[in-house]
Formats: structure tokens, sequence, C-alpha cells
């Protein structure tokens, strides 16, 4: 048993000190607790959100983000997405409508454009940015918006279809951007 005047006492400012400078040293080894990858791979307006919001908080707590844009997730970064993103009551049965419709009536002729227009009132009335302010405030914040090469070479698109701040690479690169996150999720 160490008796009081044998060690030296160590002041609280100093064990703070240590401790703060153990957690930088811990960080600056473990980076993959600071970088987030997402990979988007819906086109409608209901599916926009979920990577543009978690994208946004990651990189609003300091992690390097980035979104991999697939498939019909090229909707979501495309110069004409707010006529692109819809949503199709159809086979949608969580959609929350105001009154119960039949699934045979969500597939008559004009039900998307409904459907659309009264999820993006839901948004509004509940002040949920849009997608475009969700764009801007990733590209703000340095969230790496990147379209899969080999989607836009099957669909026919070329960069200059896409918003702008989108990077443009193939699974490859953005695998090696996501095996070195914390957090990878596919959405």
């Amino acid at each position: 048993m160490l008796d009081e005047t044998s060690a030296p006492a160590i002041a609280a400012e100093e064990v703070r000190a240590l401790v703060q400078e153990e957690v930088r040293k811990a960080l600056a080894r473990e980076r993959a607790t600071r970088r987030a990858a997402f990979i988007a791979s819906k086109g409608t307006l209901d599916w926009a959100y979920p990577p543009l919001i978690l994208s946004t908080t990651a990189a609003a707590a300091g992690m390097e983000t980035s979104v991999f844009f697939t498939f019909y997730g090229l909707n979501v970064i495309h110069r004409d997405f707010e006529r692109k993103l819809k949503v199709d009551p159809v086979g949608n049965p969580a959609m929350p409508m105001p009154v119960r419709v039949p699934d045979l009536l969500t597939a008559m002729p004009g039900m998307v454009p409904a459907a659309t227009a009264m999820m993006k009132r839901r948004f509004a009335g509940n002040n949920v940015a849009t997608i475009g302010e969700l764009l801007d405030a990733a590209r703000e914040s340095g969230v790496r918006l990147i379209a899969c090469q080999m989607t836009m070479e099957v669909f026919g698109y070329e960069e200059r279809d896409f918003i702008d701040g989108v990077e443009f690479g193939g699974a490859a690169a953005f695998l090696s951007t996501a095996r070195q996150g914390h957090v990878t999720l596919f959405i």
C-alpha cells in the first residue's frame, strides 16, 4: 500500500492533458472511426432522403463521408432530380395515405403525381429540407457524391447530366474508400 508521501500527486489538469493526448493518438491511428460510406441504389423521392440525411449528419459529426450512387440512385444527383424523383404508391403498403386506397386504385393514371405531391407537402409541413437543400448541404459539408461509372454507361448518362460537384468512379474506387470506413450502409 502506498502512503501519500511516496507518490507525487498529479493535478487534474495533467491527467486531463494525458487522456486527451492518448485519445488524439488513438484517433490518428484509427481513421476509420471518422469515416462513413453510403451506397444509394434507389431513385424515388422517399428513398432519396436516407442517404442524404445520413451523409450530411455524418459530415456534421466530423466524419469523412462518401455516397456512391448506383443504378436508380443516380436519379438523386441527376440535374433533373426534381422531375425524376417521384413516389409510386403501387406496392407500397406502408405509404401513409389520408384515406385508405385499394391497391388496384393506386395503379390508376395520376396516382404517382398525387402521391409525390402529398409526400412533398408532408415533408414541407414538417420543415424537412428538400432534396435540393440536402444536396447543397452535402456539398457544402464536403460529402463526396460519387456516380457509378458503369451504371452511367448502362443507362446512357454522361457527366454533364449530373449536378455540379459530383465525382465519377467505379465500384473498385468506392470500395477502397468504404473499406476504410467505420460506418458503411447500403440504402
